[in-house]
Order: C-alpha cells, then sequence, then structure tokens
C-alpha cells in the first residue's frame, strides 16, 4: 500500500492525499460507510457503487460469530462473499467486544467474553484477530487494542495504552509471519496493517503510544478511544495534540466520528480517514441531514410537504421524492423509507467528503471550515 499526499491547505492542517491498495485506489479525506456484517444496511453493493463509495468498513467481531472467516474464507473471502470489488477495511473486533458484551474479562494474552448471540465463550487474542482478518481478506486490518471508556484516569488509561503496544507488537509479528499474502484466494495483492494509537484524554500517554507504534512499523495510524463519551472538545484537542506526532507519509484515521461538522474538524486536525455508523442508523430513524442542519421526517409537518429533503442535494431521492412521501413510507413502516432515506444520507456524506476534498486542493479549507462552523451543520 502507498500514500501519495498530494497538498496541505497552508491555513489549516488538511490535507489532500490518496492511498493505493490492493483493491484500487482511495481519495483523501474519505469516509468509510460501515457494512457491520458484510451489509451497509438496506444498500445493495450496486447502490452504494453508484454513490461511488470508495470503502466500506466491515467489522471482525460479527463476522467471526456468524457466519464465521473461516467459511468466509473457504467461499473466496469477503469481497467475493458480499460481491464488492472495491476497497474494504475491518476493524479487529475489540471494540465490540467490549461494548456489546457485559461479560468479559481481559488478561494479558487477550480478552474472553460471551457470544451476544448465543451467550458462548469465545477468546479474542491478538493473533486471532490477525488471523481472523487474514481469512475475511481485507484491504486494511486493525489491530486488536484495549478499548476504554471515558472517564479514565492516568492510571487507568497508561495500563490500557501498554496493554494496547504491547498487543499491537504481537498483532505485527503475526501479520508478518502469515499476513501479507500477494496471491491468496482473498485478494489480488496484499493487505496492510494499521496501529492504534490509546492514551484517554492524557497528552504524555499519546505522545509515548504513538512513538512505540512508529517504532513498530504500521501503514497507517488510527487515533483510538474517542467518540465514547468524552465532550467535542476534548475529542478534538486530543486529535490536535496526536497529529503532530504521526508521520506525513502514513494515513491517519479517527474511528467512529461522526457527525459531517466533526467531518470536517478534524479534516482541518489533519485527519484523512473516518467511519461512522451515524448516517445510516440516521436514516432508518428518519433523521436525514441537509445543508442547513437535520430534519425528522415523521413530524406532521412533512405531512403534505411537496418539496425534496434538500433542494440543492442532487442525490436520486432529492430529485425523485418529497418529504410527503418520504414521510408517508416512514410511518408506514415501508421498507422502502430505510433505502431511500440511507440513500440520501449516504450521499449527503460522500458529498461533504468530496467538497472537502476541493477545497483542500484549491487551499481554501478555512472557508469551508468557516462556513461549516457558522451554519452549524450536524
Amino acid at each position: 500500500m502507498k500514500f501519495e499526499l498530494l497538498t496541505k491547505d497552508p491555513k489549516t492542517r488538511a490535507r489532500r492525499g490518496r492511498l493505493h491498495t490492493a483493491h484500487g485506489v482511495v481519495e483523501t479525506p474519505v469516509f468509510m460507510p460501515v457494512g457491520t456484517q458484510a451489509t451497509v444496511k438496506a444498500m445493495m453493493p450496486e447502490q452504494l457503487r453508484h454513490l461511488e463509495v470508495e470503502i466500506l468498513l466491515c467489522n471482525s467481531y460479527h463476522l467471526f460469530l456468524r457466519p464465521g472467516h473461516v467459511t468466509v474464507n473457504r467461499l473466496g473471502g469477503l469481497h467475493r462473499f458480499m460481491a464488492w470489488d472495491r476497497r474494504i477495511l475491518t476493524d479487529s473486533g475489540g471494540f465490540r467486544v467490549f461494548s456489546l458484551s457485559s461479560l468479559h474479562s481481559i488478561g494479558e494474552d487477550g480478552v474472553r467474553f460471551q457470544s451476544h448471540l448465543d451467550g458462548s465463550t469465545q477468546f479474542l487474542s491478538p493473533e486471532s484477530a490477525i488471523d481472523i482478518q487474514i481469512a475475511l481478506g481485507s484491504d486494511i486490518m486493525m489491530i486488536l487494542d484495549d478499548c476504554l471508556a471515558y472517564p479514565a484516569t492516568h492510571f487507568e488509561s497508561e495500563k490500557s495504552m501498554t496493554r494496547s503496544l504491547a498487543w499491537a507488537e504481537r498483532c505485527k509479528q503475526r501479520f508478518n509471519t502469515v499476513g501479507a499474502v500477494e496471491d491468496g484466494p482473498q485478494s489480488p495483492g496484499p493487505s496492510e496493517l494499521f496501529g492504534i494509537v490509546q492514551g484517554g484524554i492524557y497528552p504524555d500517554l499519546r505522545r509515548v503510544s504513538a512513538s512505540r507504534l512508529i517504532n513498530t512499523g504500521f501503514a497507517g495510524y488510527a487515533i483510538g478511544g474517542l467518540g465514547v463519551g468524552e465532550p467535542k472538545p476534548l475529542m478534538y484537542e486530543v486529535i490536535e495534540q496526536v497529529e503532530p506526532s504521526l508521520p506525513d507519509d502514513r494515513p491517519r484515521y479517527v474511528m467512529g466520528v461522526g457527525t459531517p461538522a466533526d467531518l470536517a474538524e478534524c479534516v482541518g486536525l489533519g485527519v484523512d480517514m473516518f467511519d461512522c455508523v451515524m448516517p445510516t442508523r440516521h436514516a432508518r430513524n428518519g433523521w436525514l441531514f441537509t445543508k442547513d442542519g437535520h430534519i425528522v421526517i415523521k413530524h406532521a409537518k412533512y405531512k403534505d410537504d411537496p418539496e425534496p429533503i434538500d433542494a440543492s442535494c442532487k442525490c436520486l431521492v432529492c430529485n425523485t421524492y418529497s418529504r410527503a412521501y418520504l414521510r408517508h413510507l416512514f410511518v408506514a413502516n415501508e421498507m422502502l423509507s430505510s433505502i431511500l432515506n440511507t440513500i440520501h444520507n449516504l450521499y449527503f456524506y460522500l458529498d461533504t467528503m468530496r467538497r472537502i476534498r476541493q477545497f483542500i486542493e484549491f487551499h481554501r479549507f478555512d472557508e469551508f471550515l468557516a462556513e461549516t462552523r457558522r451554519m452549524g451543520a450536524h
């Protein structure tokens, strides 16, 4: 994998780049829709391609439990399994273990947990996290890290960070031993492994984590442990503090973030990659994004509204359907409601990223950021 840094915005830390992977090129900054169980809910792969989605995130935890990574591998890998010929990033499963299973125990060897599906006892180690992702055949894999909730003391954060660093080294060793396969059944080229910077809200711990990970050597670096309950200003502060410690020639990834305003702010702080369930989950709940904020389509005021969701939006939904029709579908609990709402929200996010890339190219991202702040986009 190669990361090209094409240009930087002169007044912010925003970067315009290009990420070359086994399944093609990703233009950055980029937003990755979440396909938790090898599907973006309510979307067919053809629809995602029409929306010009470049890369998806799939969840190793869920695919490990069902249908099983061995099954996916036997059927030709995740790309063939889900009929997706573009890029895939898989997370290690660590965050889902901690967020979905109330019964788990963490040790130096890994984490033991009960499946949220059937209660069976499972074990995830740094080595097995890599084995699972190699079997899935993703383009970009993530290390297993120790996910810590906010708030946490300096002592707790340091202990978690130290464990994460030890796991990172084991992940890299396992990846070097059995990963980066050129001609496996899963993909036409090698996968790459990203490290995850931890350390809570403490700058000294974040610097230590970044330095150690860089010494170990990864193709890219995520800033983990954010979006877990901390105030937004604190999230931005942590990113601002970590970014100078990360190498220019590697992509930076903030996991699980966030609103369109979050994307703009984080791009301005030097972040290249994002994922979040917000556009798809909100779509299924009738929360639709517009340039002027959001609308909740179930509200009675849209019952006779002939206007599109957003008159300035050029997506299929806004060019075809009225708010009144979309409200009718939602209230009637029709499946088409989730489909159309998801198309619009994903288009809005992806178009936001297209505009961000253009503003960076013209060295005017500060104008985009100022307008986003003025509008209070969310």
